[in-house]
C-alpha cells in the first residue's frame, strides 16, 4: 500500500536526520521526494503526527522534538517497557518457549553492536543497538509493549539526534547487554528487569548530560 511505503519512507528520512526537529514539511514537497501522488502522502503525514514525530503547521508538518520533561517521561515509559520485556523474555526462556537458536542470536547482535560502539561506527551501533532491544521486545511476545516502544525509540531518537556523540560509556553499555542476556539465558526474572531499567536510566541520564552540555553558549 502506497500510504504504507510513503509513511515509512518519510519516518526514515526524519530518523536519519534529513529532516531534524523544526523542519517543516509540506504535501508537495514530501510527494515530490518520493515521487508519489500527494494522497498518500498525506496520510502518511497524518500517520506520522498520530505518532507524534510530526505536528500540522499551515499547510505541512512540522518535525517534533520532545520537551525536556516530556523527554525523561519518555525514558521512564520505556524503561518500565524494557523491564517487563526482559523480564516476560526470561520467563519464557526459563519455560522453555524460546528456541536457542534465537537466544544465540540476541547474543551475536550483542556482540555486534558492542564491536561497532568500540570502534566508533555511532550511526551503525545505533541502529545495532536498537536492533538488539527490539529482539528482546519481540523474544518477549508482547505485540503492545513492541508497538508502544517502537513509537517511543522514534521520538527519543529524532528529539536526542543533537546528542550524538563517540559514547563515553561504551564499556558499561556492553556489560549491561552482556549481564542482561545471562540473567535472561538463566531465567532470573527481577534480574533482568532490573537491568533492563537501570540500562534504559543510564542511556537517559548521558544523553541528557549531553544535551544540556550542548545548549550552553
Amino acid at each position: 500500500m502506497q500510504t504504507d511505503v510513503a509513511c515509512a519512507r518519510l519516518r526514515e528520512l526524519i530518523l536519519d536526520g534529513a529532516y531534524p526537529p523544526g523542519s517543516r514539511l509540506t504535501e508537495l514537497e514530501a510527494a515530490a521526494v518520493l515521487d508519489m501522488s500527494r494522497t498518500p502522502v498525506r496520510e502518511a503525514l497524518r500517520a506520522l503526527a498520530a505518532d507524534g514525530l510530526v505536528r500540522p503547521t499551515g499547510r505541512g508538518v512540522v518535525v517534533v522534538a520532545l520537551e525536556s520533561g516530556d523527554l525523561d517521561d519518555a525514558y521512564q515509559v520505556r524503561a518500565a517497557l524494557e523491564a517487563l520485556t526482559a523480564e516476560t523474555l526470561a520467563i519464557r526462556h526459563r519455560e522453555g518457549h524460546v528456541a536457542p537458536s534465537a537466544m544465540a542470536g540476541l547474543r551475536e547482535l550483542a556482540v555486534t553492536t558492542a564491536e561497532a560502539t568500540a570502534e566508533g561506527r555511532l550511526a551503525e551501533a545505533v541502529g545495532l543497538n536498537r536492533r538488539f532491544h527490539r529482539r528482546v521486545a519481540e523474544l518477549a511476545g508482547n505485540a503492545i509493549a513492541l508497538q508502544t516502544l517502537e513509537r517511543i525509540w522514534d521520538q527519543i531518537h529524532v528529539s536526542t539526534l543533537r546528542s550524538l556523540a563517540p559514547p563515553a560509556r561504551s564499556v558499561h553499555v556492553s556489560d549491561q547487554h552482556e549481564r542482561l542476556l545471562d540473567a535472561i539465558s538463566d531465567g532470573r526474572s527481577d534480574d533482568a528487569g532490573r537491568i533492563a531499567r537501570e540500562h534504559v536510566l543510564d542511556t537517559r541520564d548521558t544523553t541528557v548530560t549531553r544535551l544540556n552540555t550542548r545548549d550552553i553558549p
